[in-house]
């Protein structure tokens, strides 16, 4: 690694598992101070031992976000305690995913999946964008969702909340831009950690037929995206969604 984000502090949410895991490890592997959060103590810790056992700096918040003002300001607080009194990047990962049909969606799984994904993220965000303007500026990354533009038959809530987040990062770039925080946001496409075996689960696979890819990706392929936007590399991308999806909502390959 080439240290692109040394001497940098970054909170990660929902880093406890997958995408978040493999942002927190590539960005704790590029020199910066990382914040793994999510629900559960025991993989947090996993996850910051094989960071330090790695050389990298880690630490880990735990946080059971629920859209309440309160989790998020409190996670914001204890976040920055831990990194040394600032945070000058923060990954909006955490989200939920039931998925069913619109006509199965109860009140209160549409109330929580909202929730989670899209209040949490927003009143986080409105905690620690105001506090790096304050401290000489910062960088937000979301985390999209290929289906929030190619609609599916299943997952119209999970999608819908995944399309509120991209268009909050084009608010948030115009809004704390010009203050000197950058926000853009990585739009995954069919994502799963590579099997024991070495081959795709065989629903992925077939999501991914008629793709340049023609297979999922691993959350490396995310994380290497978001460390990217992350870096001073991408100091002139703002409001910015980067499709990270092998090609599964752009591009059509007609097998011969």
């Amino acid at each position: 690694m080439s240290g692109r984000l040394h001497g940098k502090t970054a909170l990660v949410t929902g880093s406890t598992s997958n995408i978040g895991q493999a942002i927190a490890e590539t960005f704790a592997a590029e020199g910066a101070h990382v914040v793994v959060s999510g629900r559960t103590v025991e993989r947090g810790a996993a996850v910051v031992d094989g960071i330090r056992a790695a050389g990298g700096r880690a630490d880990f918040v735990a946080a059971d976000l629920d859209g309440s003002t309160e989790l998020s300001r409190r996670l914001a607080e204890q976040a920055t305690t831990a990194l040394g009194g600032r945070i000058d990047i923060l990954v909006n990962n955490a989200g939920v995913y039931p998925s069913p049909g619109t006509a199965d969606t109860t009140e209160n799984t549409f109330d929580h999946v909202y929730a989670v994904n899209v209040k949490a993220p927003f009143f986080l965000t409105a905690t620690i964008a105001p506090a790096m303007v304050v401290s000489g500026g910062g960088t937000i990354i979301n985390l999209g969702s290929w289906i929030s533009r190619l609609g599916v038959p299943a997952g119209a809530l999970y999608s819908s909340t995944k399309g509120a987040m991209e268009t909050l990062t084009r608010a948030w770039a115009a809004e704390f831009g010009p203050q000197g925080v950058r926000v853009n946001a990585v739009s995954p496409g069919v994502i799963l950690p590579p099997s024991t075996d070495g081959t795709a689960p065989h629903l992925g696979q077939i999501m991914m037929h008629g793709t340049p890819a023609g297979t999922v990706g691993s959350p490396a392929a995310i994380a290497h995206a978001a460390l990217w936007l992350a870096s001073d590399e991408a100091s002139f991308v703002h409001g910015t969604v980067v499709d990270v999806d092998g090609g599964r909502t752009g591009v059509a390959v007609v097998a011969a």
